[in-house]
């Protein structure tokens, strides 16, 4: 049963959003994160997008309370991007939340809107501070002293040691983050990733970390941490072949990664991709990989196919525009 999950490519599904998909444990994060004190999880309302899908992976969470529009999101690489991706991400929820109002854009009545506020947990291995403020305007080509645009993120690292006052407030972000390092301590210490995932639900599960969540959803927990293990892996592959190789070659392999993170990729396509030569087509491959929802999708918006070349570069300029 392991292996059928484990080799499932189209799970979207994060150990940090099983978690928080119970009202009670979002609510008790929320309060930690805001000094307050709700007690009843009904009055909040998820709003996660489930088909809103950036690089293979969901949104970890959204929900609205108070008359705010909150965005959380769990990292365990180094994002600089996050302002931009939360950028798309707010806009198609405030677009979905107004047509669900019956609102018009036209209308001479202002339209009420929930503060959107956007949160980044993350436990990667790079250095970072506790708590810091990423902003849209920070990868402006031009700086600006008040920019028309502006998007902030909360940035909390959230690994053992950093910002304790939230972790004494949020057991179960505490105890969260404890899992983590666990898995990568086994990760060092035993040669196959399953077994030592394995053994590091089981040493939580003993020590009262998360028990009764891993007690319930081993084997989904189980599969999806050696998910993530192998995105995070995948990450740093990529970020390697862009810098190691030349901008077309480092392009290539990156878009291959992506491709084979997500799906089974046929030996053709494979081949196709590494012999291209044109950056910008390729850019424009790897916007489309993307926002696929199928590999069936990617190969749709491109024009690639067995023995072709794909679109011709004139119209992939002008999709570019």
């Amino acid at each position: 049963m392991l292996d059928a999950l484990t080799v499932n490519r189209e799970h979207k599904d994060t150990v940090f959003r099983m978690l928080y998909k119970e009202k009670k444990e979002l609510l008790t994060l929320y309060n930690a994160l805001n000094g307050t004190d709700y007690q009843d999880p009904e009055e909040l309302t998820v709003t996660t997008l489930e088909n809103a899908i950036y690089f293979g992976m969901k949104n970890d969470v959204s929900f609205l309370l108070d008359s705010r529009l909150m965005l959380y999101e769990h990292q365990s690489t180094w994002n600089p991007n996050i302002p931009l991706r939360n950028l798309f991400y707010i806009a198609r929820l405030l677009e979905k939340y107004v047509n669900e109002c019956g609102h018009s854009l036209y209308s001479s009545v202002l339209i009420r809107l929930p503060e959107p506020r956007f949160v980044v947990f993350y436990n990667g291995l790079r250095n970072a501070e506790d708590d810091m403020t990423l902003k849209l305007s920070d990868s402006f080509k031009r700086e600006e002293e008040d920019p028309a645009l502006e998007l902030k993120v909360r940035f909390l690292n959230i690994n053992p040691g950093s910002n304790p006052e939230l972790m004494e407030k949020c057991r179960t972000l505490r105890e969260y983050s404890e899992f983590v390092t666990r898995v990568r301590k086994c990760v060092k210490e035993v040669a196959s990733l399953a077994d030592a995932v394995e053994r590091a639900v089981t040493e939580c599960i003993r020590e009262g970390i998360l028990e009764n969540f891993l007690r319930s959803q081993r084997s989904e927990v189980v599969a999806m941490s050696i998910l993530e293990f192998n995105r995070e892996e995948e990450l740093k592959k990529l970020r390697r072949s862009e810098y190691e190789n030349g901008k077309a070659e480092g392009k290539a392999e990156a878009l291959f990664l992506v491709l084979e993170f997500r799906w089974t990729v046929p030996g053709w396509l494979k081949e196709r991709i590494l012999k291209e030569g044109d950056a910008l087509r390729l850019e424009n491959w790897m916007r489309n990989a993307m926002d696929a929802g199928t590999l069936e999708d990617f190969l749709r918006k491109t024009g690639l196919q067995e023995g072709g070349k794909g679109k011709p570069e004139k119209q992939e300029k002008m999709i570019m525009r």
